[in-house]
């Protein structure tokens, strides 16, 4: 980012840069086995006689399964070092220098942004699952 902004030029390897890093970051958000295609897939197994897949609890009395991401941290902490230090590279060839108004790729990329992130945490929201920990300690029991 640094580079960028001292050298004034190679905004769309930074553009190219920043979606290709907001998707790794929906893959680490997403779970591997998504609540809303199972939920299509269980309806069509269990009218074949089949038996349920993993997926995240849906109810109260739901057994505890744990969250599992669609793409490990480790996969997301090496792809999106691999692609900093392609993009770092490739701002050292003036082939990528393509000239563009970068204001517009700016606001593009928060409305995209914004809106995938809505969207994805309404996903979260109806479907009761945070890939990430608060911090907080589960209580069993009654507190006194």
């Amino acid at each position: 980012m640094l580079r960028i902004v001292l050298s004034q030029g190679w905004y769309i390897v930074c553009y190219a840069h920043a979606i290709y890093l907001l998707n790794l970051l929906l893959a680490f958000l997403q779970p591997k086995f998504d609540p809303s295609l199972q939920e299509d897939l269980m309806a069509d197994e269990i009218e074949e006689g089949g038996e349920e897949m993993g997926s995240l609890p849906s109810q109260r009395d739901d057994e505890f399964r744990p969250f599992v991401r669609r793409l490990p941290e480790w996969q997301f902490w090496l792809s999106s070092t691999r692609a900093s230090l392609i993009a770092l590279f490739c701002t050292f060839s003036e082939a990528f220098d393509v000239p563009v108004y970068w204001p517009i790729l700016v606001m593009y990329f928060f409305v995209l942004f914004v809106l995938t992130m809505r969207r994805q945490i309404q996903h979260m929201i109806k479907y009761k699952y945070v890939p990430f920990d608060l911090g907080r300690k589960a209580r069993y029991g009654a507190s006194h």
